[in-house]
């Protein structure tokens, strides 16, 4: 569904990305990973319309979409769950999750049954505010809120940063159960390495703004995979 070509992508005269290629398919998860800086999350940015790409193309579900912008993605099943979350600390849990609504026709907007089966502790914090919230129950927040989008694409951002044990196999656990459901295709940026080996279907490991490695999950080596993400 979604095969990113040959990207490369600058921030001002510097180069981010270097001829990136990946693809993700709906009912698999595709893994990213490496160290800090190498160019993950701009890889993400640029499928998300976040940062415009100087060179090759981004098609998703057979149409090129490097010229359309976030907006205009979204609206076509991409939702990105950012690095750092990102929600609206001044907002109850409630209003967090409605913010989705935005790219989503109005007669799906309202918050599916399935969000609180993946994440109870959003129900029991509808009229929270979101800072009160802990970080690991912030990122469970963020991914409410793209699920409330109807993705067909989701795209995580290092969803294991900064979050207590317990709540990572937590969000492992949902993204292995909406992975089965068959309906979108998840791109995954991970450094932690036992995370991503447990969940990827298709691996790919950057360096430097380059893919140096990729291939079937079930053939991912942590010896050679560790070379690229100890510091």
């Amino acid at each position: 569904m979604l095969n990113v070509e040959n990207i490369d992508l600058y921030y001002g005269a510097a180069q981010a990305l270097k001829s990136v290629s990946l693809n993700a398919e709906v009912g698999k998860v595709t893994c990213l990973m490496g160290r800090n800086g190498v160019g993950k999350t701009s890889t993400l940015r640029a499928v998300a319309g976040q940062h415009g790409i100087a060179k090759g193309r981004i098609v998703w579900e057979g149409e090129d979409i490097s010229g359309l912008p976030a907006h205009a993605r979204a609206r076509k099943g991409i939702a990105i769950v950012p690095q750092g979350r990102e929600i609206f600390p001044l907002l109850t849990v409630k209003e967090n999750l409605e913010t989705g609504y935005a790219p989503i026709q109005r007669k799906d907007r309202h918050i599916p049954d399935t969000i609180f089966e993946l994440f109870p502790v959003l129900k029991d914090m509808l009229n929270r505010r979101g800072g009160d919230l802990s970080g690991g129950q912030q990122q469970q927040l963020a991914i409410g809120r793209a699920l409330i989008t109807r993705p067909r694409l989701l795209v995580l951002d290092e969803p294991t940063e900064g979050i207590q044990p317990s709540i990572i196999k937590d969000i492992g656990r949902a993204i292995s159960w909406l992975r089965d459901q068959g309906t979108m295709a998840i791109v995954l940026v991970e450094q932690y390495f036992e995370f991503a080996r447990d969940l990827a279907d298709d691996y790919a490991v950057m360096d430097r703004g380059e893919i140096v490695l990729s291939g079937s999950g079930a053939d991912l080596s942590e010896t050679e995979v560790r070379r690229y993400l100890t510091v």
